[in-house]
């Protein structure tokens, strides 16, 4: 998987790592993968309803060490 960017959204609290997550997406192209690190465990369920309902794929998350690493493609 390439990554086009890398945002890190960790040590931010709930709705940052979203709000972040908004803006970096529009600095890809679209079908290009943006990485978003993140150590808020409410970022899973937040960025898997907010990639469906704004037309993004959520494409990989995993944890490692409390800190959470989303795959999203950009619709």
């Amino acid at each position: 998987m390439e990554i086009a960017k890398t945002l890190d959204a960790k040590g931010l609290a709930c709705p940052m790592p979203i709000v972040k997550t908004k803006k970096a997406i529009d600095d890809v192209e679209s079908g290009e993968i943006l990485e978003v690190q993140a150590t808020d465990a409410g970022a899973k369920s937040d960025l898997a309803a907010w990639t469906k309902s704004s037309g993004h794929e959520l494409v990989d998350t995993k944890e490692e060490g409390g800190v959470y690493t989303f795959y999203v493609k950009k619709g």
